[in-house]
Order: C-alpha cells, then structure tokens, then sequence
C-alpha cells in the first residue's frame, strides 16, 4: 500500500517515466513534465529520492536500480493501457 500512496501522488509516475527516457537536470524535468511547478517537483523528487527510486549525481537525477525495475513492471500495465484505450475508441463509434 506504501508503494501505491507514493505512485499515485500527483506527477510520480510522470517523474518516473521521464527518467526512465533519460536522466534530467531539475529545470530539463520541469519541462519534460510539461512545467509543473517548482515546488511539486522539489516534493515528488525528495519523495523518491527517500523512497531509493531516483539519485541526483552531478546536478541531475536518474533512476536508480530499483526505479529501473519498477518502471519495468510498469511497462506492461503501460501496454495494457493502450490496448484499452484503442478499445474504448472503437467501442464509442
């Protein structure tokens, strides 16, 4: 339940996902997720930071190991999520 509280805080998957493309500076974070605010952002990084899913080394932040397999667990509910989606768009027709 600790993990699902911290995954569904506003912008933690985002934060997550962004990383997962590449490491960022804060301010290249900011506008990879569509410039949240600063003190969002500052929050949900220290909130992973805390939680060993995300470092910052040399000014930018990356997944750690852990973050890593998470975002890998995710990528088939990501999957998932398309296929329902393209579902739910040809049922609406």
């Amino acid at each position: 339940m600790v993990a699902l509280d911290l995954l569904g805080r506003r912008w933690a998957l985002r934060i997550l996902w962004e990383l997962h493309q590449a490491p960022a500076g804060f301010r290249e974070l900011q506008r990879r997720c569509e410039r949240m605010s600063a003190s969002v952002l500052t929050t949900r990084l220290e909130e992973l930071q805390a939680s060993r899913l995300v470092a910052q080394e040399d000014g930018g932040y990356h997944l750690t190991e852990l973050g890593a397999e998470l975002v890998a667990v995710l990528l088939p509910l990501n999957a998932w999520s398309k296929r329902w989606a393209e579902a739910d768009i040809s049922t609406a027709k």
